[in-house]
């Protein structure tokens, strides 16, 4: 009889936390290096069986039902994002695949931004996290940001003298990492790649898609306001179905 507000709860639970990820997607689609994640639910393991028996107490399956549906995964994805020149001399860009590694108080931590400033000591950091890395897990003191660097993220002086060079980090399987509330990933298995093309004086931009997010959003805010009002009706029955069932 109450079935129904199972798969009702469920669709509503579903496209709010779908809603959660589109809006972030959206509010970071001015953030440099930021990489969009897509939700997927899938039915809950727990399903309900419906069985007859007879005297031998021998059972068959006459049905599988499965009231919910749980959450998945939340996916990111990896997708290069367009470089974009700043002409800022501490900014760099990956181009295909892998992650800068800083040294934060909380361990290594990967981004894909490349938005650099020097700390007080004339070390290449990530501002409000930590040092930068080398591909030597070594951190970069530059001292100076009157540099050039070659596509290989290779920092020389003026004088051509070589300052270090800013670590590339790739992992088999970039989705076993986690993104944290930092906007950082974490996790283990990280190998350096000083092959990596890495663009000076640019940064990745978002690979956020404006128009499919905006789309996602609207139809997911349709089809929970949807929900809710079945629900809302649905509960109306229930109760005037139970008031009629009372009086009989």
């Amino acid at each position: 009889m109450y079935k129904g507000f199972y798969n009702l709860t469920s669709s509503m639970l579903t496209h709010q936390r779908n809603l959660d990820v589109v809006g972030n997607n959206l509010v970071n689609i001015s953030t440099a290096g930021f990489k969009q994640s897509r939700y997927t639910a899938t039915t809950f393991d727990d399903v309900i069986y419906n069985k007859v028996g007879n005297r031998q107490k021998i059972y068959q399956e006459i049905g599988r039902q499965s009231y919910i549906r749980a959450n998945s995964e939340i996916y990111v994805s990896h997708d290069q994002g367009i470089p974009e020149p700043t002409e800022i001399p501490l900014d760099f860009c990956i181009v295909g695949e892998g992650f800068f590694a800083v040294q934060s108080d909380n361990g290594v931590v990967y981004t894909r931004a490349g938005s650099f400033t020097l700390d007080e000591e004339g070390f290449l950091c990530f501002p409000g996290l930590g040092r930068v890395l080398d591909p030597q897990g070594q951190t970069i003191q530059l001292g100076t940001d009157k540099i050039y660097a070659d596509d290989r993220g290779n920092i020389y002086t003026e004088n051509h003298e070589q300052l270090g060079q800013v670590g590339v980090y790739v992992f088999e399987d970039p989705q076993q990492l986690e993104f944290n509330e930092q906007g950082v990933f974490t996790g283990a298995g990280a190998v350096a790649d000083p092959n990596t093309q890495v663009l000076w004086k640019y940064l990745e931009r978002s690979n956020t898609d404006m128009i499919q997010q905006m789309t996602e959003m609207l139809t997911c805010q349709r089809a929970l306001q949807s929900a809710a009002q079945v629900s809302k009706m649905y509960d109306e029955l229930m109760t005037k179905a139970t008031t009629d069932v009372g009086r009989m």
